[in-house]
Order: structure tokens, then C-alpha cells, then sequence
């Protein structure tokens, strides 16, 4: 799915959202690392593109803006990554024993195979 009026320069309200499981898992896993925070942003890297990646993080970067999603969570994002990640849901998948966050991102217009990575329409 794509959104037609994807506009690279544009951060304002990211509009980011979790579901209560991930919630509860991002949850726990702060309590497990100790961390203050979370932070999802994108690289460039995979074979289709970008990449999510989220660090557990002690204390929030100059660049980052603050999205509270539970009283007690609050997750951030670089300000040149929302372009790229405005929409998007977040969601804990449970496959047997495994358990990951999925990100439903409706700015990406591909994904390859693996799910790892995605793309962006211009």
C-alpha cells in the first residue's frame, strides 16, 4: 500500500502508532535492559532499500522527537526518518516461540522475501 502524497521533507505529526501487545512487549523489554526509551528509525541497507531498526536507549538524541504512546512509553524517532515511517502501526507477531515486532508501514511500496527490508515509492 502506498500513500500518494508521500512527501519526503514533510515531519510533522507522525501519527505513529502500537498495538496493546506490542506495548506490552517494548514494555518488558525495557524493564529487561534497563533502558529509559525506545527509538525506531530507518537505514538504508537490504535488498529492497531501508530497514527498521530500534534501539533501547538510555537518553533521547537532539534530533529526536518524542511520541508518547503509554503513560509509562514513550517512543522516538529521528525527525528525518518521519517522512518514511509517518502511519505506521506497530505490531508484536507470535510465531510459535518466536516473538517480533512487525511494522505495518503504509508508506512502503515493497518488501523483500525475508521481510527485513522495504522500499519507498518517490
Amino acid at each position: 500500500m502506498t500513500v500518494s502524497s508521500f512527501d519526503p521533507n514533510d515531519i510533522g505529526d507522525p501519527e505513529i502508532s502500537m498495538t496493546q501487545d506490542a506495548v506490552a512487549h517494548v514494555r518488558s523489554q525495557l524493564a529487561t535492559t534497563g533502558a529509559s526509551g525506545i527509538r525506531l528509525a530507518v537505514k538504508e541497507s537490504g535488498c529492497n532499500g531501508y530497514m527498521y531498526t530500534l534501539d533501547y536507549l538510555d537518553s533521547a538524541d537532539q534530533e529526536d522527537q518524542a511520541i508518547v504512546i503509554a503513560d509509562d512509553l514513550t517512543l522516538y524517532l529521528r525527525r528525518s526518518d518521519i517522512p518514511m515511517l509517518r502511519g505506521t502501526v506497530i505490531d508484536l507477531v507470535v510465531e510459535g516461540l518466536n516473538r517480533s515486532l512487525r511494522f505495518l508501514n503504509p508508506n512502503a511500496d515493497g518488501h523483500c522475501g525475508c521481510g527485513e527490508s522495504f522500499s519507498i515509492a518517490s
